[in-house]
């Protein structure tokens, strides 16, 4: 028989051995802290050196761990890239702040630039540990999740994310990671209190910061907007120091989407061997241009860029912003005046002469009908004003003639004028249709429909106002709104002023034509500018939703003059034709609505498609079964070695020329959302980021190019084929 001890110390080692494995299986499934893909090591650490309790500083932060020559990227990634996003799972009563973000860098590729970090950043976050919190009495601890999504890019970029947990002890010091909070803390910029402001200088914006530190004074300072897609983020700017105010004049965007009323900015420099940064809000003075419309010149001095400070509460220049406004005011009404010969505008004008016409004798009812008609042309410019102005503050981005920039506005247009053509061609008479007693009224209300023809008048003349009024226009734009609705209020006048003047002067309206048969053919004349109108309103809604928009309204029209002439029919015929044409005219309506209504971007999307051709699974094997070679793009939006490739080596003029005289499909697959096939395409090819261009050819084997392409790498692969 074994002794006792035996048995004594093999319990022993078995047991030590259990307590081991289970240790191992519990640190496996316990918190995860760091995630390591092979470009980034992710961490998520905690910094609590008072304890997490309530009212005591307490830090979580993801530090991310660069490969050398990759980078992740800061709030505003600049030309293309996406900012690190954190989302926390907290229990209740544990509230996160926003990112604490560090200085950036600039990291520039050709003429393109994007914001963010290279080596090694921590992204921390304030965690505030209210009252509310109640920890469970067997688990002291608070139990901390992060989910993470990074973007990370040498010259290929490849979207990465992680799933982090940790527990931080209540009542006890956190403070193994201190000297990286400590450090992250000292890298993020000072916030600085000063009257920054941002002048809007036609394409350029000019900043000042007063107030910045003496060391600072006579450096070249980092520049670094918090809002995206202001400035031509590669433009390095022109800088100059005026005392103690820092002054820089640098590009705006020609892919601006935003105007904000207050710019964020974050300015940086070296002293002393180490880097420093501060924050600063900047107050936009004037409004901001058309997103990719030409501009207008402020008024202000063509003096040095950067004039001398005005001391606080004197008036600015108002000698300058006088003469300016009289020159708004005078342009305008010129312009006003001006468009009383433009096609669009002209065919309403005629109607209204040919009443002068009509009731030669009736003096009074001249003059009214004059004043009514100015008094709609003046209102509807003013509504018209007010409302983009409205909207404009609200950050809607609207420029003159907005209402044309919806479809469905265009397409009610085009159904009145071809309505109105119609009615002077002589198809038909409104009356025929009216009911009396609205007839009637018609006829005892001449004043209602001047001033109702004047609103019709700018609805379609407000778009031709740009070639001759933009100066007016831009300078109304940054004008205070009571100025600014004077300028449009001076539009409408000269726009009415030669029918006012015709209304109210005999003499002028004595020089008009005797009442005669001539009237009719006239009448009948004016039919075709206004079905010329109805021509140029089908064009922009083509531009609008393309082609097949286009035709859709021309069908829409046609089944609505069918429908006018069944109207005009007499007995049993008119009741079988009017209801036949109606019910097509109803079906077509809703059939077609949708088609009409279709965004600018659809019509935009099938024009890129003509030459490059959307990527899907087996779209390379077609093609090559036919014969014909392929070109991939695997691309995406945040990708800026594939936006800067995009504008230089393909669009190349040469570059496109040889591949279409190969014959080559080029086919694009846009990876800016996340798309299993399109992942899966770029493991085969052994990769797992863009971009990639890949060249296929029958029977041989697809040659992958550089990240970084060139023209002639392009053509020398072509040659191969």
């Amino acid at each position: 028989m074994l002794p006792y001890a035996y048995f004594r110390h093999l319990f022993a080692i078995f047991f030590i051995a259990a307590c081991a494995i289970s240790t191992c299986a519990i640190a496996q499934i316990g918190p995860k802290t760091v995630v390591t893909t092979e470009q980034v090591r992710a961490e998520l650490m905690a910094h609590a050196p008072q304890g997490a309790d309530p009212g005591q500083p307490v830090w979580v932060g993801l530090q991310l761990a660069h490969q050398p020559h990759w980078h992740t990227y800061w709030k505003n990634s600049g030309d293309s890239g996406l900012p690190t996003s954190l989302t926390w799972t907290l229990p209740p009563g544990v509230l996160a702040g926003e990112i604490a973000w560090p200085l950036p860098q600039k990291l520039p590729i050709g003429n393109l630039a994007n914001y963010g970090y290279e080596g090694t950043v921590l992204l921390a976050v304030p965690l505030t540990i209210t009252p509310e919190f109640k920890p469970s009495v067997l688990n002291k601890d608070i139990e901390i999740k992060l989910k993470a999504n990074w973007l990370v890019c040498r010259k290929e970029c490849i979207p990465e994310e992680g799933e982090f947990a940790l527990r931080l002890p209540i009542g006890s010091s956190t403070a193994l990671h201190g000297a990286a909070f400590e450090a992250s803390q000292r890298a993020q910029p000072q916030v600085l209190s000063s009257d920054s402001q941002v002048e809007i200088i036609g394409k350029t914006i000019k900043v000042s910061v007063p107030g910045l530190p003496a060391a600072l004074q006579g450096q070249t300072l980092e520049f670094f907007p918090e809002t995206p897609e202001v400035i031509e983020t590669a433009a390095q700017g022109t800088q100059n120091w005026q005392g103690a105010v820092w002054n820089v004049n640098i590009p705006l965007s020609d892919y601006r989407s935003q105007s904000p009323a207050v710019m964020p900015l974050v300015l940086a420099a070296t002293v002393n061997g180490q880097r420093q940064g501060y924050s600063v809000q900047a107050k936009v003075l004037g409004n901001w241009p058309q997103p990719g419309a030409a501009t207008v010149a402020s008024p202000a001095p063509a003096s040095p860029p950067i004039a001398t400070a005005i001391p606080a509460g004197l008036p600015a220049a108002p000698a300058t912003a006088s003469l300016g406004l009289l020159a708004a005011l005078l342009g305008a009404l010129l312009g006003g005046m001006i468009l009383n010969l433009m096609p669009c505008v002209f065919p309403v004008l005629a109607i209204k002469v040919m009443s002068f016409t009509k009731h030669a004798d009736d003096r009074r009812g001249h003059r009214i009908s004059g004043l009514a008609y100015t008094a709609g042309v003046v209102l509807s410019f003013v509504a018209l004003g007010a409302l983009m102005l409205g909207l404009r503050s609200a950050g809607e981005q609207l420029g003159w003639g907005f209402q044309l920039q919806a479809p469905a506005v265009v397409a009610a247009l085009a159904v009145l004028f071809t309505v109105m053509g119609l009615n002077l061609a002589g198809m038909f008479e409104f009356g025929q249709f009216l009911p009396s007693g609205l007839a009637t009224l018609e006829a005892k209300s001449p004043s209602v429909n001047a001033f109702l023809s004047g609103m019709l008048a700018v609805a379609i003349a407000s778009p031709c106002t740009a070639p001759f009024m933009g100066a007016s226009l831009g300078l109304a734009l940054g004008l205070p709104a009571a100025q600014a609705l004077l300028v449009f209020a001076t539009i409408g006048f000269g726009m009415a002023l030669p029918y006012l003047a015709a209304s109210l002067m005999p003499h002028i309206a004595n020089l008009l034509p005797r009442p005669g048969a001539w009237m009719d053919t006239f009448r009948r004349a004016m039919a075709f500018p206004m079905f010329a109108t109805v021509v140029w309103l089908v064009w922009v809604l083509g531009q609008q939703t393309g082609i097949d928009g286009a035709g859709a309204l021309l069908a829409l029209l046609v089944a609505l003059s069918l429908v006018i002439w069944s109207l005009t029919l007499a007995g049993r015929t008119r009741v079988v034709l009017a209801t036949l044409s109606i019910a097509a005219c109803a079906l077509l309506t809703g059939a077609i609505g949708k088609m009409v209504l279709k965004p600018l971007e659809a019509a935009e999307a099938q024009k890129r498609a003509d030459r490059w051709q959307p990527w899907a699974p087996g779209k390379v094997e077609q093609a090559l079964a036919t014969g014909v070679p392929v070109f991939v793009d695997f691309t995406a939006a945040w990708c800026v070695t594939c936006q800067y490739n995009k504008k230089t080596t393909l669009a190349d003029p040469a570059v496109l020329a040889d591949m279409d005289a190969r014959k080559v499909t080029l086919l694009r697959a846009d990876w800016t959302r996340r798309d299993p096939a399109i992942t899966a395409a770029l493991g085969q090819l052994g990769r797992n980021g863009v971009p990639v261009y890949v060249l296929y050819k029958t029977g041989k084997t697809p040659v992958v190019l550089s990240e970084i392409l060139s023209a002639s790498e392009v053509h020398a692969a072509l040659a191969t084929l």
